[in-house]
């Protein structure tokens, strides 16, 4: 790691940035140094905000990919750089109102019994059965798991907030199995060497493969799981939803 990158990830890291921001950031300060063959520190605030239509106009990069741009560069230049904050922009994104494609319970039942370990299949019912994003599944540990009050507790979840969530007695089994075969120390679902947790990318290969072999079409990831609507009770109740095959409890009202 160069100096310069490593002054604008410690600036990063003391600022209780995710690990994930500060790789996207990065990348974008890297790609912008290769696109000019120079140090970024060396660019004028012109060519910064060139390169920025350059990705829109010539490498029709998404929206969202350039606004990340956007971020990193005015994070380096004016926090790491200590200069003037600079006034790079683009163009707003354009407004596009469409529903999420849900699964149905039985295509939940299919994508569940088209995975091809019990790992992936864990992984998978977890995310629906909770109702969690994908990051905050890979981030369960062990302990998180509440037998006794058939509860989750999601630590450091969107928006830095913990919370607790409602676990149904048949992820509580299905977890269970996975552990006696899996055996895992201290993530729930970690990497192979045990040691970290899980990427997000991993669980998002796990949620395409088992699509694909279910043969669902509907357009999303992993997140499509976590917007079954499910049926919901008084607060406080548990209810399981009425296909026996699927995980889900229902969320309070």
């Amino acid at each position: 790691m160069t100096e310069l990158r490593m002054r604008m990830d410690n600036a990063m890291l003391v600022r209780g940035m995710a690990e994930r921001t500060r790789e996207a950031y990065l990348a974008a300060v890297a790609r912008l140094a290769r696109h000019y063959h120079r140090s970024p520190d060396q660019l004028s605030p012109a060519e910064v905000q060139a390169y920025l239509v350059h990705m829109l106009r010539e490498e029709h990069l998404a929206w969202s990919t350039c606004n990340i741009a956007v971020q990193a560069f005015r994070f380096f230049y004016h926090t790491t750089l200590g200069r003037p904050e600079p006034s790079f922009t683009i163009p707003g994104p354009k407004q596009r109102k469409s529903l999420p494609e849900i699964l149905s319970p039985v295509e939940v039942r299919r994508l569940l019994a088209s995975t091809s370990t019990r790992r992936q299949r864990a992984v998978l019912a977890t995310t629906y059965a909770a109702g969690l994003r994908v990051s905050e599944v890979v981030q369960i540990q062990l302990r998180h798991i509440d037998a006794q009050r058939m509860c989750l507790r999601i630590e450091q979840g969107k928006g830095g907030k913990d919370r607790d969530t409602l676990l149904s007695p048949r992820l509580l089994e299905e977890l269970r199995a996975y552990w006696r075969q899996y055996r895992p120390a201290l993530w729930l679902f970690p990497t192979r060497d045990g040691k970290r947790p899980m990427d997000v990318s991993t669980a998002q290969k796990f949620y395409y493969a088992a699509k694909g072999r279910a043969g669902i079409t509907k357009r999303g990831g992993i997140h499509a799981l976590r917007h079954y609507p499910g049926c919901r009770t008084m607060p406080g109740r548990v209810a399981v939803v009425p296909s026996m095959a699927c995980f889900r409890v229902a969320r309070p009202a």
